[in-house]
């Protein structure tokens, strides 16, 4: 017989973040699409940790996970972590049962520093479970086994299971006196199938999420997740829940898709910037064999970033038959 749920630790700090949205109305009959809300660019909290700060969603979570039949929500113990310190690094939700600390992340991004995040949120977990024991102390303090799973939904192609550990990021590899490793699962279609079929509304978020992404490469990202949420209500996905936080819903999808985007371009833009490089460099070098550069060209071809312009310089270096015949080519 399994023992019941002892408690749950969230760290979503919703009070803080979305006490302006408290009088927002979300009169279903009123259009999104017509009126769009305002962005709010303070708004950090998730469609996923919204839905799964509930018991009852995080337990049946929990028991897809770990293969679990626990069936008592109500014993479970909602807390959050309040210091401001640590509202830039929170955590999505995290819970213990059973003396195990489950913590699970959701990622639309590949996170490499995953692990490196855990490690804050169980040390800090870890510090309000013994606040009131002595660490000095001739007698061991037992703690809950932890556990972290991150569920990944991004467009970035990725295994259906995939594990990170923080020894990954260590500078000097060898004995490792310090570890933690983070089991990434794919959520996307057609990879874990059976864990969403044990988890319905974990299926159901990601019909969700790909109505908002197939939507919005047809027009603007406030009326895809207008239109997403409003399919969602009429076929019963996630419609409870919609129909409940419907502004908040919305509000949460368009900072997620921003930030996503925001991401991705980052990370797009530092390829592109390192390409530009590479080529810039390789142009240099073949241009020295021709003779000096003068610096001024030096500086030019080190600073342009396009892509086909440095192509096109290559091209020319390679036919010019010295720098000068270059330069008066460019």
């Amino acid at each position: 017989m399994e023992k019941k749920a002892k408690n749950i630790v969230t760290n979503n700090n919703t009070d803080n973040e979305t006490h302006d949205m408290t009088n927002m109305e979300t009169n279903l009959e009123e259009h999104i699409t017509e009126k769009p809300i305002p962005i709010l660019q303070n708004y950090k909290d998730t469609v996923f940790r919204m839905i799964f700060k509930d018991p009852g969603e995080l337990l049946s979570l929990y028991n897809a996970v770990n293969g679990t039949h626990y069936d008592n929500p109500e014993e479970l113990e909602v807390t959050t972590l309040e210091n401001a310190i640590y509202m830039n690094i929170k955590n999505d939700v995290s819970c213990v049962l059973d003396m195990w600390m489950n913590l699970y992340e959701h990622q639309s991004t590949v996170n490499p520093n995953i692990p490196l995040r855990d490690l804050f949120y169980t040390a800090r977990l870890y510090e309000n479970i013994i606040i009131k024991k002595d660490t000095y102390s001739s007698k061991r303090i037992m703690l809950p086994s932890p556990k972290f799973i991150t569920f990944y939904n991004g467009v970035e192609k990725q295994p259906e299971r995939r594990i990170m550990k923080l020894s990954d990021s260590y500078e000097r590899q060898g004995e490792v006196n310090l570890e933690l490793t983070v089991v990434q699962l794919n959520i996307n279609s057609g990879y874990n199938e059976e864990l969403k079929k044990n988890c319905p509304t974990l299926c159901q978020y990601m019909k969700y999420v790909e109505k908002v992404r197939a939507y919005k490469e047809m027009m603007p990202i406030e009326k895809a997740v207008g239109k997403s949420v409003d399919e969602c209500i009429a076929e019963g996905i996630l419609k409870d829940f919609l129909i409940k936080h419907k502004a908040e819903a919305v509000q949460m999808s368009i900072f997620e898709y921003d930030e996503e985007l925001h991401k991705r371009t980052l990370i797009e833009e530092g390829i592109e910037r390192g390409k530009a490089e590479g080529k810039a460099e390789a142009l240099l070098e073949l241009l020295e064999e021709s003779g000096d550069i003068p610096n001024e060209i030096r500086q030019k071809i080190l600073a342009e970033k396009d892509l086909e312009t440095l192509k096109k310089w290559i091209k020319l270096a390679a036919k010019s038959e010295s720098t000068q015949q270059f330069l008066m080519n460019i």
